[in-house]
C-alpha cells in the first residue's frame, strides 16, 4: 500500500514537471524565433525547412536598425530617459507613502488606505481622456511629461512597500525620534534601506511597466523626435514594410535592457514579491 502511495506520488511529480517544462518551452519559443529570425536574412525568416539556428549570422540587421535612417537610437534614449526619471521617482513616493501608510499614525489611516487601493479596481483606459484634457491644458501635451507623471505614482508600489515596512519593528522609528531624527530621515535613512528586497522588486516591475508603455506613448506623444521604443516599433514597421528580419532586431534591442536589469537584481525579486504578501 505503501508503496503504491509512493509510485503515486513519483508518477504524479514527474507529470506536473514535464508539463511545466512543455508550459516553459511554448513560452519561450516566441522569443527564440524572435532571436534567430534577427540574424536570418528576410528570405530565410519563413524558408522551409524551417531552422531554428542559422548557418550563417547576419549581423548586417542590428547595424542597419541602430546606425539606418530609422532614428532607432533617438527612439531608445526617449525610453531610457522617460524609465530612468519615472522609476526613480516613483520609488521613492511609493516608499514615502508606504511608510506614511505604516509608520505614522493619524486617524483614519487605515481608512484611507483602503480607499486608495480601491482605486486600482478603475480601469486605467477610463482615464485617458480625462488625462488627456488635463495635459493639454496644463501645456505639456506632446512631451515626455505626459508620460512621466502619470507614472510617478503608483498604487501597488505604495501597497508592496506598506506591508514590507509592516514587518520592521516600531522600536526602530520609535528610537529615532526620540534622538531627534525627523520623519524624512527616519524614511529614507533607517526604514527604507531596510526595504531592500521590496525597493528592487519595485525597480524591477516599475521599469517593465514604463519601458513597456505603449497607450500612454500613443495618446501623449505626436511629434516622431518625442517616441519611445514600443511607439517606435509601430512605426518603423510601417517605413520597413514589414521586413521581419529588421522588425526582429529591432524587438531584440528593445527587450535587452528589461533583460539585463532582470539578470542584475532577481536575487531580490523573489523576496520582495513574497514580502508584499505578508498581512499588516
Amino acid at each position: 500500500m505503501i508503496e503504491r502511495i509512493g509510485k503515486k506520488r513519483i508518477f504524479g511529480k514527474l507529470t506536473g514537471t514535464f508539463l511545466v517544462w512543455v508550459i516553459i518551452v511554448l513560452c519561450i519559443m516566441p522569443f527564440i524565433w524572435m532571436l534567430s529570425s534577427s540574424f536570418k536574412t528576410e528570405k530565410d525568416v519563413f524558408s522551409m525547412p524551417f531552422r531554428l539556428i542559422t548557418e550563417t549570422f547576419n549581423f548586417n540587421n542590428y547595424k542597419d536598425v541602430w546606425f539606418g535612417k530609422y532614428n532607432y537610437p533617438q527612439m531608445y534614449l526617449n525610453s531610457i530617459k522617460v524609465t530612468f526619471i519615472s522609476v526613480c521617482l516613483c520609488v521613492i513616493t511609493s516608499c514615502m507613502a508606504g511608510y506614511g501608510f505604516s509608520k505614522l499614525k493619524f486617524p483614519g489611516r487605515d481608512k484611507v488606505f483602503l480607499l486608495y487601493l480601491a482605486t486600482m479596481m478603475v480601469p486605467h483606459q477610463l482615464l485617458m481622456v480625462p488625462k488627456f484634457l488635463i495635459f493639454k491644458e496644463m501645456g505639456i501635451y506632446n512631451t515626455h511629461l505626459a508620460l512621466i507623471l502619470p507614472a510617478i505614482f503608483s498604487i501597488y508600489g505604495v501597497f508592496m512597500m506598506r506591508q514590507y515596512m509592516m514587518q520592521i519593528p516600531e522600536e526602530l522609528s520609535e528610537a529615532a525620534r526620540i534622538d531627534g531624527a525627523g520623519e524624512f530621515r527616519i524614511c529614507f535613512q533607517i526604514i527604507s534601506p531596510l526595504c531592500k528586497p521590496a525597493i528592487v522588486t519595485l525597480v524591477i516591475l516599475f521599469f517593465t511597466w514604463t519601458w513597456n508603455d505603449y497607450d500612454n506613448a500613443l495618446i501623449f506623444l505626436n511629434s516622431k523626435e518625442l517616441y519611445t521604443v514600443n511607439l517606435g516599433l509601430v512605426n518603423f514597421m510601417d517605413e520597413t514594410g514589414m521586413q521581419y528580419s529588421l522588425i526582429m532586431a529591432a524587438s531584440v534591442l528593445s527587450i535587452l535592457p528589461i533583460f539585463a536589469i532582470f539578470l542584475f537584481a532577481q536575487k531580490y525579486f523573489v523576496g520582495g514579491l513574497s514580502a508584499g504578501g505578508v498581512k499588516g
